[in-house]
Order: C-alpha cells, then sequence, then structure tokens
C-alpha cells in the first residue's frame, strides 16, 4: 500500500516540481497508511489480486466549517497499477468509497489532484464531480 501512495505522489511531481517527493517518502507512507487503519475518520481501501496489491484509496472526513454540506470525504490518495487501469476497478473502488464515506457522514466527497493531471480530472469528471476550488502556489 504504501509504495502504492509514493507512486502517486511521484506521478504527481511529473506534473509540477513544486510536488517533489522528499527522500524519506516510503516511511512517511508507511506511517500513513498505519495511521489510516485504525482511526474512525480515516478509510483506507486495498485492491488485491492474491497476494500483489493493485489499488489503494485513502480518504479522511473533514469538517467544513464555513460550508454547507458540512462534513466532507476527502479522498487524499488514489492510485491504481498501470496495468489494472481501464478495467472498472477505479469506478468500484470510488463507488465503494463514497458508500463508505457516507455510512461516516459525508455529505460531500472531494478528491485531490493535481490541475495538470488531465487524465485523473476526466475520471472524476466523468463520475460526476465538478472543479470546486483551485489552488495555486508558486515557490517564494
Amino acid at each position: 500500500m504504501a509504495d502504492l501512495i509514493v507512486r502517486t505522489k511521484r506521478l504527481n511531481n511529473e506534473f509540477d516540481p513544486l510536488f517533489a517527493v522528499v527522500p524519506d517518502a516510503r516511511a512517511r507512507a508507511e506511517k500513513h497508511v498505519s495511521g489510516s487503519i485504525e482511526s474512525p475518520d480515516k478509510l483506507l481501501l486495498v485492491a488485491a489480486e492474491g497476494s500483489k496489491v493493485v489499488g489503494v484509496l485513502r480518504a479522511e472526513m473533514r469538517e467544513r466549517i464555513f460550508y454547507e454540506p458540512h462534513m466532507e470525504g476527502f479522498v487524499t490518495d488514489f492510485y491504481i497499477l498501470p496495468e489494472y487501469r481501464r478495467k472498472a476497478l477505479g469506478n468500484e473502488m470510488i463507488q465503494k468509497a463514497a458508500t463508505e464515506l457516507k455510512k461516516m457522514g459525508a455529505q460531500i466527497i472531494v478528491a485531490d489532484v493535481p490541475a495538470q493531471n488531465e487524465i485523473a480530472n476526466r475520471f472524476y469528471i466523468k463520475r460526476g464531480f465538478r472543479s470546486l476550488s483551485n489552488l495555486v502556489g508558486k515557490s517564494p
């Protein structure tokens, strides 16, 4: 699972250098995953073929203190190995995540995607998501 999360972060770096991956990303990803397993406000979905992990989705509940709907399920990490894409697995995982996040109290589901990742943006739009904000950044 941690390896797939690191692959997601490295892919993000291909879209923009402000997503430079830290040297200890694997260790951080392991901590990120293990902290998600027992947490009641985090969701971790894993797709496997036998003992091989082929997809991972991590989300967390967040409070939107100034907005309605008030509670959001926020997809922070989502990665499927390339050879398992375009076979409905991504759709199944995002649908399962939406179902589970709704059970956890989510009134809206959002996902964090680099602006330049056209494939990911199209994936979400095709499933009914729409752009809600535009995060901008620059090096100081």
